[in-house]
């Protein structure tokens, strides 16, 4: 036997997903309520607002559902960008529509991530939670569930990779892409190693 140590990448499946989403708990968790209530102030203030845009108190919201903890460690770089680059910013990204979702994702990507402070995860958040039927939130704990490998950086090309995964599950589930990646995630924290 050789001394290379070949580890099984198990990928996750739509039945894995179905069991996580069945949990007593999955419902419960307070980031799944969380997010509930964020994109259903988005979907009120897309209704309002012609065009549509988001300001820094409700991106703020999205910046504290996505980093937890981490949220105040990092708030000093977000500090530096403006109401108005908020309003500017989000306007822009909301009037991208198309050719395609692959297209639209790294332009809508690109100008959020222009944001002091805002990565490609945290821009994802925003696509995720304004948009769950066709954006899904990239981190750690999905890129690992999909691929089996560890990431902790991404592009918005890593992003577009990712949101096809997700989108094939989703469909053979027959649930919204975020919907689909927040069940990943959550199957990560059960199954992962952190």
């Amino acid at each position: 036997m050789s001394g290379i140590v070949r580890t099984a990448v198990i990928l996750i499946t739509a039945d894995d997903l179905r069991t996580v989403r069945a949990s007593p708990d999955y419902a419960a968790r307070p980031d799944h309520v969380e997010a509930e209530a964020i994109k259903a102030a988005f979907r009120a203030r897309r209704a309002e607002r012609r065009p549509f845009f988001l300001t820094g108190e409700e991106l703020n919201q999205v910046f504290q559902w996505k980093l937890r903890g981490a949220h105040e460690r990092t708030a000093f770089q977000r500090d530096r960008n403006t109401e108005l680059a908020y309003r500017a910013v989000t306007e822009a990204v909301f009037r991208i529509v198309g050719p395609d979702i692959e297209y639209e994702s790294v332009v809508r990507l690109g100008l959020l991530s222009a944001l002091a402070g805002v990565g490609v995860p945290l821009a994802s958040a925003v696509l995720g939670l304004t948009e769950p039927d066709h954006y899904c939130v990239i981190d750690r704990r999905g890129w690992r569930a999909i691929f089996g490998k560890e990431r902790e950086s991404f592009t918005p090309f890593d992003y577009v990779h990712y949101l096809g995964k997700v989108a094939r599950l989703a469909a053979e589930l027959g649930w919204p892409i975020q919907e689909t990646d927040a069940a990943v995630r959550e199957y990560d924290r059960r199954h992962g190693r952190c």
